[in-house]
Order: structure tokens, then C-alpha cells, then sequence
């Protein structure tokens, strides 16, 4: 074990193959080009990098015509880039009273599938402190009766999601806010939802969320958020 993870630590270690690991973060799936202007490298020192990278099975690849597309393996993966994100040291982030004042990768951003950033964190604060979420014994989120409901409300069918191989609901520690967000297939399905309700929008070639004048009304109204 000791080996294997010195072998992941020096794989990901690389400056070339961080980079590629940390624009995947945004969930979408791309072609080596993209990756290699992304890296500001050689197409062919990409696809050197990217080999290693789905050896390691920390990458797959899907064909599609004359293109290949790649992407995590497993959400794990993504889990495990972002996390290690938090051993960045937080000398230079500066704190704010007034979360607007916060750059757009911290104020609401993707965290590969999922909702992250000052928002995200607001949101998951919500769902504890009135009892729709509960922490578990094995360090996961369980949902309550009254958070079965929010959801409902929200048109999002919790039992088929609990119904998935994919962990139901999870705390994933936000890199900017140092405090938990929700992550698995309820956090997936929350932020789908949002970006459906135009609560959200994308931003071109980021992981920032831009929220919406409706979804600042929606928000406040569903999870006392007041933006």
C-alpha cells in the first residue's frame, strides 16, 4: 500500500498531469487538444501524460467519431483531486463579511457534478440546521422525512436516486469555505435541477455558477438564503 500510493502521489504530482486533473474538475469531459491548451503543452506530451494517467485508472476515454473524449473514472477521482486542494495553505484568501465581495470561484463554482463554493456551503448549512440533513455514523448525510419533502418540492425523485450504486449523499469539504458542501447523487441532482430552473448558469471555459435574478428569489425562498 505504502508503494502504491507513493506511485499515485508522484503520478498526480506532476505539474503537466495536475493541471489536466484539475480542469476535468469542471465534470465535462474533453479532447486531448483541449486538455494540451489547457496545460499550455505539446499535443504529444498530453497524450504521454494522459496514457499514464488511464494506466492509473484515474482516467477512461470515450470514442465518439474520429474524436476521443477524456474524463474521471470513477467520481472518487474528483473527490480525491479536490480534496487535496485543501492542503493548499490559506495565507493569501482574505476573509469577507459580505459573500458577493468573494471571486467567482468562491463565491458559487462546480465541484466536478455538484454545487460548490460559498453558495453550496450556505445551501448544505440549510439542510443541517433544520434537520433535513443528519449526519451518519459512517460520515455520510442521511435524509429526513422534512428533507424528503424539500426535495419533492424541488421535483427531484429521491428514491431513485437511493436506489443508485452511487453514494446518496455525502459531505465534501469546500476548498474556499473550509466547510462542507453536499456531494453525491443529491448534490448531482440538486445542481442538474438548478441549472434546469435557470437558477444558475454556466460561464464559458470556467466552473463559476452566475446566479440568476430568479434564482436568488428561489433560493431565499427554498433554502433561506437571502443573496
Amino acid at each position: 500500500m505504502e508503494t502504491q500510493l507513493q506511485n499515485i502521489a508522484k503520478l498526480i504530482g506532476d505539474p503537466v498531469r495536475a493541471t489536466i486533473l484539475w480542469t476535468l474538475l469542471d465534470g465535462k469531459a474533453y479532447t486531448a487538444t483541449e486538455l494540451a491548451v489547457s496545460a499550455n503543452t505539446s499535443l504529444q506530451n498530453t497524450s504521454m501524460h494522459l496514457n499514464k494517467l488511464m494506466q492509473a485508472d484515474l482516467l477512461s476515454v470515450e470514442k465518439q467519431g474520429r474524436h476521443r473524449y477524456f474524463r474521471f473514472s470513477r467520481d472518487e477521482v474528483a473527490s480525491a483531486i479536490e480534496g487535496l486542494t485543501n492542503l493548499v495553505p490559506n495565507l493569501e484568501r482574505k476573509k469577507h463579511l459580505d459573500g458577493k465581495e468573494l471571486p467567482g470561484i468562491q463565491y458559487c463554482r462546480t465541484c466536478y457534478d455538484h454545487l460548490a463554493g460559498r453558495i453550496g456551503v450556505l445551501i448544505t448549512e440549510n439542510l443541517v440546521q433544520h434537520s433535513h440533513l443528519q449526519r451518519t455514523s459512517d460520515h455520510l448525510f442521511a435524509l429526513t422525512t422534512n428533507g424528503k419533502k424539500i426535495f419533492d418540492d424541488l421535483q427531484i425523485d429521491t428514491g431513485a436516486l437511493n436506489s443508485k450504486r452511487r453514494i446518496f449523499a455525502k459531505p465534501c469539504l469546500d476548498w474556499s469555505e473550509r466547510k462542507y458542501h453536499l456531494a453525491g447523487s443529491l448534490g448531482a441532482a440538486l445542481l442538474d435541477k438548478m441549472l434546469d430552473k435557470n437558477w444558475v448558469r454556466k460561464t464559458q471555459n470556467s466552473r463559476v455558477l452566475v446566479i440568476t435574478g430568479k434564482g436568488r428569489k428561489e433560493l431565499n425562498a427554498a433554502f433561506h438564503i437571502d443573496l
